[in-house]
């Protein structure tokens, strides 16, 4: 299974936070490829520089390869698919990861629930 991680999944993944189920860490363990959005940085740098997020983007981004993953660049496809997505959610940053899910195709791993209203492509953990 090739997953790509939302980005508070891959905050928990190199920080070892609780929040990170076992299911899911299992989950990434037996992935044949994980990937991590540049949108997910992207959130992170825009959350850490609005006070929101206590994180070193630099170290984030140098945790995507240390920790095996893949980084998966946003290409003018995701960008184009977002428009196509129902109204489910507001968050740019998850629309755009579920574009990508779809795009790819790979497995979405989040905790929030109302991504799983766009495609079976996400699993909620």
């Amino acid at each position: 299974m090739r997953l790509l991680l939302d980005t508070h999944v891959f905050l928990w993944a190199v920080t070892d936070d609780r929040k990170l189920t076992k299911a899911a860490r299992k989950l990434i363990l037996d992935a044949s490829e994980v990937f991590v959005s540049s949108a997910s940085i992207w959130e992170a740098s825009i959350k850490a520089g609005l006070g929101k997020l206590e994180v070193d983007v630099n170290l984030l981004v140098s945790e995507i390869e240390a920790s095996g993953f893949l980084e998966l660049p946003v290409r003018a496809v995701h960008a184009a698919l977002v428009r196509d997505l129902p109204d489910i959610h507001k968050d740019p940053f998850d629309r755009l990861l579920v574009a990508q899910a779809l795009s790819e195709p790979l497995r979405l791993l989040s905790s929030d629930g109302h991504l799983s209203k766009y495609t079976d492509l996400v699993i909620a953990v």
